[in-house]
């Protein structure tokens, strides 16, 4: 024997119309949400891509960070090296190594630069993530308040109860409002919801 779990359901004393009108606001409700939640989705995933390149870029330019320092260091003691052996020298014994020390000056100069350039792109790959991350943020919670009115909606057509439909257009707004927000990239960002999901 199967059991129909609508049995167990009183049967509505409000008038056909009614019920119909509940039934079909809430079938448009979640119609426009389901879609809102898809086209905000691929936007998510987008971002979502674009936040892992950041950090894959960042990992990257401080490797090649730790790198030119290590060049730089490495040039900075064969210099300290090169001026004590110079120190002993004289006349045109010293010629060969101060174009050596000019050579490793040269070096270790040009290690510095690149690797401050190479400190300002991490930095930069940081911000892009953290702006990204921000966008991120707004998608997730489109996502939570809309899954939220959904399950609402389907409890308010089951009790065929207007106050619970009522009650979740508040989450319903409130996630197209951030979906809204995360595709237009305005700046709607409640930080406590977006650490207490996170």
């Amino acid at each position: 024997m199967d059991i129909n779990p609508l049995d167990s359901v009183e049967p509505a004393t409000q008038a056909p119309e009614r019920v119909s009108r509940l039934n079909a606001s809430v079938a448009i409700s979640v119609a426009l949400l389901s879609t809102l939640m898809g086209i905000c989705k691929v936007k998510d995933d987008n971002i979502v891509q674009a936040m892992q390149q950041a950090q894959a870029d960042k990992i990257d330019h401080w490797s090649f960070y730790q790198a030119r320092n290590l060049r730089e260091e490495v040039a900075k003691a064969a210099l300290v090296q090169l001026r004590l052996q110079a120190a002993e020298k004289a006349g045109a014994a010293r010629a060969p190594y101060d174009a050596a020390i000019a050579q490793y000056e040269k070096l270790a100069a040009d290690q510095s630069q690149k690797k401050e350039e190479l400190r300002k792109q991490a930095l930069a790959d940081q911000e892009t993530y953290d702006a990204l991350n921000y966008r991120d943020d707004q998608f997730d919670l489109t996502d939570a308040a809309i899954a939220i009115a959904i399950a609402m909606l389907a409890v308010a057509s089951l009790t065929q109860q207007w106050w619970l439909f009522g009650l979740a257009m508040l989450p319903a707004a409130f996630g197209t409002l951030m979906g809204i927000a995360g595709l237009a990239g305005l700046r709607i960002h409640p930080g406590f919801l977006a650490q207490l999901l996170s």
